[in-house]
Parts: C-alpha cells; structure tokens; sequence
C-alpha cells in the first residue's frame, strides 16, 4: 500500500531549526524526522511511500540520493569513477520525490500526487510526528468501517510536566503526560482514492476542508489510539524527543 507523506511546510513554528533545512529532516538520534516515520510505515510493511515536497525540498530529494548511494561497502574504481556497492540497502524501499508547490497547502498536496493514488486504497500522515499506532490493526478498523478515511485520534500531549504529590506536600516532576482530555487528528489516516475529488486545488486545506466535507456526509471514522504519539511543533518538542531516544526506549521503534 502506497503511504503518502505531507513534508512541504515551512514549520514556521521551529525556525530554530527550520530556517536551514525543512522539518521533515530535523534529526533524532542522527537521522531525521521523516526517516523515523518510514521506518515505522516499512516496519509493517509499507514500503512505497509518496513524499510531498514544499519548502526546501531540495534537502530531502538529497537526503534519499546520498542515502542510497552511500550506505554501506562499496568499491570505488578511480580509473573510470565507477563505484560498486557490496551490499545492499538495509532498507528496500520505493521513495517518490514529488514536488508539490512551495506555497500549496496540504489538501492541494495530497490532490497533486492524485495520478499515484487513483487505484487503490493509500495511507496519509505528516511528516513531523512519530507514534506507535498498530498500522494493521488501522488498516483491519478502516475496511470493517467501510468509510472514505480513517484518522487515528490521539490525546494531546501536555505542553508542560505534570506534577505529582503526596498528603504532606513532597513533590516530584512527570514527564508530559498525555492529556486524558480531549482528541486531536494524530495523521496516521487510511484513505479511499474518491477523496481526491473532494480537493479542489492547491488552496485546499485537507484538514479543514476536506476532511470536515468527508465528515459532514459522514463518510469518517476516528481510530482511538492511547498510546504513544508525539507531534515535533516547537523546539521544546524537538528536546523532548531527542530526549526519548537517547533514552534508549523510544516508544515509536517498532523495527
């Protein structure tokens, strides 16, 4: 199944980071963001993926060139410059570069990739946010629904530490908890090909446009997933997450 990847924000909320490269290729334990997400997608599977490029993209079409030329052994003749390589990737995917517009918005990304997306069910997310949402078990609740799109719904994290304390007073720190309140759109989505009919252009906001069009003739279902997802909006999240990792427990490795 094809997974489609919107990567062509500005991510004007993380110019700390975002002002050299697109967010997608934030890094996390020395790779970016955008690889993280793949590997979750291959790890069940999925391992054609349809990157929508925007801003910068240029640094994400280099990414996957290097990456495929330059992981692993290779012999290098410097006769003629050829250059062999001795192994093979450790990851067998397909990646689609498409170029999307610098200023589309994403319902118009999406409605751009539509000569890919026209035969067959395809799974849509964002590429700045990592979850361990069970890819099969999304995939098993959107054909038992039978609906147009499936969005995995998730509590919003807590945007401070929550804090703990006993009858006398002493108190500890917890670590963002998720938030029991409430549900936001997590990505994560299975989507039927008659959506792109609903896009009407580059100015189409997938969220609230087309899927609250979807919604409206009731042809969306939300699948609850409580555990882990995390979203990488501020710089305080791009911490946190380098945090998880160097933890070694990364919640979102399921490879």
């Amino acid at each position: 199944m094809k997974v489609v990847i919107l990567a062509g924000g500005m991510g004007t909320r993380l110019a700390e980071e975002t002002e050299v490269r697109p967010k997608p290729m934030v890094e996390i334990g020395g790779q970016p963001i955008l690889w993280h997400i793949m590997k979750h997608y291959a790890s069940f599977g999925h391992s054609e993926f349809l990157v929508a490029l925007g801003y910068k993209g240029e640094f994400i079409k280099r990414f996957f060139v290097d990456y495929s030329t330059m992981s692993g052994s290779m012999t290098v003749c410097l006769s003629d410059g050829s250059v062999t390589r001795l192994d093979e990737s450790q990851d067998d995917w397909t990646v689609h570069l498409i170029d999307t517009g610098q200023d589309t918005n994403t319902g118009g990304r999406v409605g751009r990739l539509a000569p890919w997306l026209r035969d067959e069910t395809f799974m849509l997310t964002y590429g700045d946010g990592v979850a361990n949402v069970d890819l099969h078990d999304l995939l098993r609740f959107h054909r038992g629904h039978g609906k147009l799109v499936t969005m995995s719904a998730v509590h919003p994290p807590s945007r401070f530490g929550g804090l703990r304390f006993d009858e006398a007073g002493f108190a500890q720190f917890t670590e963002k908890p998720q938030m029991g309140e409430g549900w936001i759109n997590g990505g994560f989505m299975v989507v039927e090909p008659q959506v792109l009919d609903y896009i009407e252009g580059d100015a189409t906001s997938f969220e609230a446009d087309t899927l609250e069009r979807v919604a409206d003739e009731g042809q969306l279902v939300a699948y609850a997933h409580e555990d882990f997802w995390q979203c990488m909006d501020t710089l305080r999240d791009v911490r946190y997450l380098r945090s998880v990792w160097e933890s070694g427990i990364a919640p979102w490795v399921t490879w």
